[in-house]
């Protein structure tokens, strides 16, 4: 099933990562549930999919507020990354979106907006055979505002060199869509596992 697209001509299409190009959301899931069982920390898969799109370092320090915890924040992410990387060739690609990528390479130029950091991006884009499909990448630490804000959407738009409003965003969290909204931009909601036909 190809994702329908919105009325209008857009310059770039701008993909978030995880959940949107890689099918990996039930894979970091499982990745987060054996990283915080090392410290005792719950994190619920309704939880998970709510906080979609969000900095691994920004989810740590939340639990750990939410739950009277002191993860270290930088362990936590690392073994959360290093668990989730040993699980890549589980992931495939989500086949709306691959489509998308397929028919429009070569016409349309595409940044990836992620907050996840650029090795994650970089293997799970290997691992799927797409990394040099994308002209620009935007990754945490590139940034200082992660989803809701606009300013990583924003960030690649610049990078691209091509006005807001010319870029088509495909997301799949309410974060994303939020984020991109707020950056001005046309948005395709890409189905979460549990939605998809």
């Amino acid at each position: 099933m190809i994702l329908p697209l919105p009325e209008g001509i857009f310059d770039a299409y701008l993909f978030d990562c995880d959940g949107t190009i890689a099918d990996s959301m039930p894979v970091h899931f499982v990745a987060w549930r054996q990283t915080l069982a090392t410290w005792g920390a719950d994190f619920t898969e309704e939880q998970f999919y709510a906080w979609g799109g969000r900095p691994i370092v920004d989810i740590v320090t939340d639990l750990n507020s939410q739950q009277g915890l002191t993860m270290p924040v930088a362990e936590v992410a690392a073994l959360q990354e290093r668990t989730f990387h040993e699980m890549l060739p589980q992931v495939k690609a989500v086949p709306g979106v691959l489509a998308h990528i397929e028919d429009a390479y070569g016409r349309v130029p595409f940044a990836v907006v992620s907050g996840s950091t650029r090795a994650s991006v970089t293997a799970s884009l290997t691992a799927l055979g797409l990394l040099d499909r994308f002209d620009v990448m935007v990754c945490a630490g590139d940034y200082t505002l992660g989803k809701p804000e606009p300013e990583c959407f924003l960030l690649a738009a610049s990078k691209l060199g091509v006005a807001p409003d010319r870029c088509l965003v495909f997301e799949d969290t309410d974060y994303g869509m939020r984020a991109a909204a707020a950056a001005g931009m046309a948005a395709v909601r890409v189905p979460s596992p549990l939605n998809r036909s």
